[in-house]
């Protein structure tokens, strides 16, 4: 059995440790005992990502905000579906430690060295509210993303989502995945006036048993184009 390998590990603010590990040639992040973007959710990040961007590939300046940098993965997929040079990639990344692992294990991660990709430092209501109406799409992957209050992720929040949809552009979608259900939120996306819609993603495609992670797409009215 291969070992793990720890790359780097730090203790957060709030007294959690954080740590970004390698196992078989395989990276992932750790949080306390729960593990974040990696293999589990590598699929589902990339889908989210190319998925939550599909629509906007006729935009030619389309402008994604993406909730926590990963290991990249949901950057990854939104690049795959927006090749313009004149899009741009908002990273809100709570947690500095991530973008200084990226620098010194994650060579190729283009949040670094695309120049389209900024990152910011608050992917709260606050850090939304600089885009009023800008935004295209929002991407989250519940997995992935910081909880609110150490207790349910931002895409529970409905302060959060309320800052989401002044964020977007009418016919702007927000997307959020997750490995397993979530308790009402279509309910909630729907309050805070977005029409959605549930998809499936196969999270393990060349596997016996297929895992099946959730995919929502909730959009903003209608576009104007």
């Amino acid at each position: 059995m291969k070992p793990r390998i720890t790359l780097a590990e730090t203790t957060l603010p709030d007294g959690t440790v954080l740590g970004l590990h390698e196992h078989d040639g395989r990276r992932y992040l750790q949080h306390g005992t729960n593990q974040l973007a990696g293999p589990v959710t590598r699929v589902s990040e990339r889908e989210l990502g190319r998925i939550g961007c599909a629509p906007f590939k006729p935009v030619r300046q389309p402008k994604v905000w993406i909730v926590g940098m990963g290991l990249g993965e949901i950057l990854a997929g939104a690049m795959e579906s927006l090749l313009q040079k004149r899009a741009t990639f908002h990273i809100a990344e709570a947690w500095p430690v991530v973008v200084k692992w990226h620098r010194e294990f994650i060579s190729e991660s283009a949040a670094l060295t695309d120049s389209r990709v900024e990152i910011h430092s608050d992917p709260g209501p606050e850090g939304l509210h600089a885009f009023a109406g800008e935004l295209h799409a929002v991407l989250i992957h519940a997995d992935t993303s910081p909880l609110w209050n150490k207790e349910k992720g931002l895409h529970e929040n409905t302060r959060w989502l309320a800052a989401v949809h002044g964020a977007l552009q009418p016919g702007g979608l927000l997307a959020v995945a997750s490995s397993r259900p979530v308790p009402d939120i279509e309910r909630k996306l729907s309050r805070a006036g977005f029409e959605t819609v549930r998809h499936e993603i196969d999270a393990t495609p060349n596997a016996r048993r297929p895992r099946r992670h959730f995919l929502w797409l909730a959009r903003k009215g209608k576009s104007e184009d």
